[in-house]
């Protein structure tokens, strides 16, 4: 099955995996040890974060180190980007909006 970044970013844990290691690059087994679901649930998103080129794996000894592909989350970015000035002056509408109804208020109850 092909895979892409957005199905990557799609899950809320694989988004928490993916924070996890542009912080600092972590061993399988740490990854682990910082959620609550099982070893096989977590092995399950990183195989998926793996297939979609966001993250490697470098064996060092007998434990897999997961390292970030940050590149891989451009095409995202992108996307997300596009709309960020359409919900900027949403935002900015709907806060006028809230300072107009404020001001209507404490104009009557004067």
């Amino acid at each position: 099955m092909r895979r892409d970044v957005f199905q990557a970013i799609a899950d809320p844990i694989r988004r928490d995996i993916i924070e996890l290691l542009a912080i600092e690059t972590l061993s399988v087994n740490k990854v682990v040890e910082k959620f609550e679901i099982s070893r096989p649930a977590i092995s399950k998103h990183l195989k998926i974060l793996n297939e979609c080129g966001i993250i490697d794996f470098n064996k060092v000894g007998r434990e897999r180190l997961c390292l970030i592909q940050p590149k891989k989350l451009i095409p995202a970015f992108l996307w997300i980007k596009q709309y960020n000035k359409l919900w900027e002056d949403r935002i900015d509408s709907f806060e006028n909006y809230l300072n107009k109804v404020q001001t209507e208020k404490n104009n009557k109850d004067e």
